[in-house]
């Protein structure tokens, strides 16, 4: 018991000792982060010809029930509501471009340009924005969870590709178009070149 008591006696005493050192600013366990990472490789550079001319800004609360027929809500289920966020880039590629795209009058004064059609890049979705606002589940789904989170996956590719259908049916395309027709048009401006565009 001695011993016992001499253990918690010295425990304490080195307790003590750390919280006095700590109101100096002097924590002898203080932890530190080592950063052991290899550098950073550059792998390769790819040439782009892109021209990104518009950018559309989504958000979306998703509303997905997973439903198990003949079990009521309570028992077995789940109900989630996710907002997702993110953007989606337009583009015109100007690499494109063919001698039979491009027409310059004898003068050289003025140009005549077809234009190829804008793109849809791929969604990026902002994972900071992103998240499960709400969400009911059933007593197993519940018990389930506590031994294997829950897969967000499925959400954030479910949020991918409304964007993606969302995007192609607004009028980001357009948009992109008509921007990058007024840049060519301000730019070949300052250097004395009147454009004008075709279909």
């Amino acid at each position: 018991m001695k011993g016992i008591a001499l253990l918690v006696l010295g425990a304490l005493v080195a307790l003590a000792g750390v919280t006095a050192a700590n109101a100096f600013g002097l924590n002898p366990f203080q932890s530190r982060q080592i950063d052991r990472s290899q550098p950073t490789l550059l792998k390769s550079i790819q040439n782009v010809s892109r021209f990104q001319a518009a950018v559309g800004n989504f958000e979306k609360v998703i509303d997905i029930e997973d439903d198990i027929a003949g079990v009521p809500a309570i028992i077995a289920g789940r109900r989630t509501l996710f907002v997702a966020a993110g953007t989606v880039n337009a583009y015109v590629d100007l690499s494109g471009l063919t001698d039979k795209d491009l027409e310059l009058s004898q003068d050289g004064k003025t140009a005549t340009v077809r234009l190829p059609e804008s793109q849809l890049e791929k969604p990026n979705l902002d994972f900071d924005r992103s998240h499960i606002y709400d969400q009911n589940r059933g007593i197993f789904d519940l018990i389930a969870d506590g031994f294997e989170a829950p897969d967000q996956a499925k959400l954030y590719k479910l949020a991918e590709t409304k964007f993606a259908a969302a995007a192609a049916e607004s009028e980001l395309r357009k948009q992109a178009t008509e921007n990058t027709k007024a840049f060519l048009t301000s730019l070949c401006g300052r250097l004395g070149l009147q454009v004008t565009f075709r279909d």
